[in-house]
C-alpha cells in the first residue's frame, strides 16, 4: 500500500508528535508499505514568530500537486495545522476518503499561549477539521470517551508505544549522591513546567529539551541544569540516571516520556489527568497526585523493575497494525481486513 502522511509536524523539530510519527513510518515501511510524509521539509517555509520551532509553510497551493504526485492508496491527516487543513479541503472536493488524529489538545494549548481564548472556541475550530474524516484516531480509551462527549464523531483508538531496543534500562543501584528529578519535553507554557521547577525536592534537578520559554526558565531557576534536546542514546541515558521523571502537564493527551522513562525503569511522578491516568500504574510505575512535591517523593521508592515490566506491554509494531486497521482507501474501502481480536492480513 502506498500511504501518505500530511503532518506539519515532523523532523528535524524534537517533539512527541513527531518521534509518534516517526516510528510509524518506520514499522510500516518494515511491513513492506511505502511510506511518505509531507510536512513543511517539502515547501517554503518560515519560522512561527514566538515559536520559531514551529514552521510556516507559505507556497500552500502545491500541496495538491504534491499529493498526486504520490498517487496514494490512502492519506493520513496527523495535524490540524496548515499542511493539514489544505489537504484536507482538496480531499473532501475531491470526493476522497481520509483519516485524521488528535495528537494534542489544541484548545488548551490555544488557552495557554492566548488566556483570553475560551476553549469552547478551540474545540468548535476542532471539530470542523475532524468532521469529515472517516476515522479521527485518539491515543487512549478515555480521549475517545471524553472526545465523543464534545461532540466529535467516528472515534477509533490508536495506542501509542516505545522503542524497547533504544530505550533500556540500567537496573542496579544509582550510586551515591542525592536524587536526580527530570523532565523531558518542550520548554511551552501549555506543558506546566513551573509547576515541577517550583518545587522544594531534594538532589538536583534536570531538564531536557528547548523551547520558547528556555531563556526566561535559565534566567529564573538558575539551579536547575538545562540540557537542551537530547537524542538517541543520551537521551536513554538521561532517563537512566534518573531517578524520577517528573510529568507536571495537565493537558496532554497522552505523554510519550513517560512510556520512554519506564522502560529505562525510571518511575514518574505527575498529576491525576488525563495522560498519566491512560499510561501510568499508581504505586506502580508512578505515583499521581494533586500535591506533585509528594507524588516526587513517593516515586523514589517504587520498584524500577516494575516499571520496566509496565514499559513492556507497549510496541510500536502493534502500534502500527491498529492504525492500519483504521486507515481507508481514497474511494473509501478499508486498507485492512480485521477480526476481533487483531489484524488478520493485508488487502493487496
Amino acid at each position: 500500500m502506498r500511504l501518505l502522511i500530511v503532518s506539519d509536524t515532523w523532523e528535524p523539530r524534537v517533539s512527541g508528535v513527531a518521534t509518534c510519527l516517526r516510528a510509524l513510518v518506520d514499522e510500516l515501511q518494515a511491513l513492506g508499505h511505502e511510506v511518505r510524509v509531507l510536512s513543511p521539509q517539502d515547501f517554503h517555509a518560515l519560522p512561527c514568530p514566538g515559536y520559531p520551532e514551529i514552521a510556516l509553510v507559505w507556497d500552500l497551493w502545491r500541496v495538491a500537486d504534491k499529493i498526486r504526485a504520490f498517487a496514494p492508496d490512502a492519506v493520513h491527516l496527523a495535524a490540524e495545522g496548515p499542511l493539514g487543513w489544505v489537504a484536507r479541503c482538496w480531499l473532501q472536493r475531491e470526493g476522497l476518503v481520509f483519516s485524521t488524529a488528535i495528537h494534542t489538545r489544541f484548545a488548551e494549548f490555544t488557552q495557554a499561549r492566548w488566556p483570553l481564548t475560551p476553549l469552547s472556541w478551540g474545540y468548535a475550530w476542532l471539530r470542523v477539521f475532524h468532521r469529515p474524516s472517516a476515522a479521527v484516531l485518539v491515543s487512549t480509551v478515555r480521549m475517545q470517551s471524553e472526545f465523543a462527549r464534545l461532540g466529535f464523531a467516528h472515534l477509533r483508538l490508536w495506542r501509542k508505544g516505545v522503542d524497547l531496543r533504544q530505550f533500556r534500562p540500567r537496573l542496579e543501584p544509582q550510586g551515591e549522591g542525592g536524587p536526580v528529578f527530570l523532565y523531558v519535553g518542550r520548554l511551552a507554557p501549555e506543558k506546566n513546567l513551573e509547576a515541577f521547577l517550583d518545587l522544594d525536592l531534594p538532589g538536583d534537578k534536570q531538564v531536557v529539551g528547548d523551547g520558547p520559554l528556555r531563556a526566561e526558565l535559565e534566567r529564573r531557576y538558575p539551579r536547575v541544569h538545562f540540557l537542551g534536546y537530547q537524542r538517541g542514546e543520551a537521551l536513554a541515558e538521561a532517563y537512566r540516571r534518573a531517578s524520577v521523571l517528573v510529568f507536571p502537564s495537565r493537558s496532554d493527551t497522552l505523554g510519550l516520556v513517560m512510556l520512554e522513562a519506564l522502560a529505562c525503569g525510571t518511575p514518574v511522578a505527575a498529576f491525576p489527568v488525563a495522560g498519566p491516568l491512560d499510561v501510568l500504574r499508581q504505586g506502580v510505575s508512578g505515583v499521581m497526585d494533586e500535591d506533585l512535591r509528594r507524588a516526587c517523593l513517593q516515586a523514589l521508592s517504587l520498584d524500577r523493575h516494575a516499571c520496566l515490566a509496565e514499559a513492556q506491554r507497549q510496541s510500536w509494531r502493534a502500534s502500527a497494525l491498529e492504525f492500519l486497521a483504521h486507515q481507508p482507501r481514497l474511494d473509501g474501502r478499508p486498507c485492512l481486513s480485521v477480526k476481533p481480536h487483531g489484524v488478520e492480513r493485508s488487502i493487496p
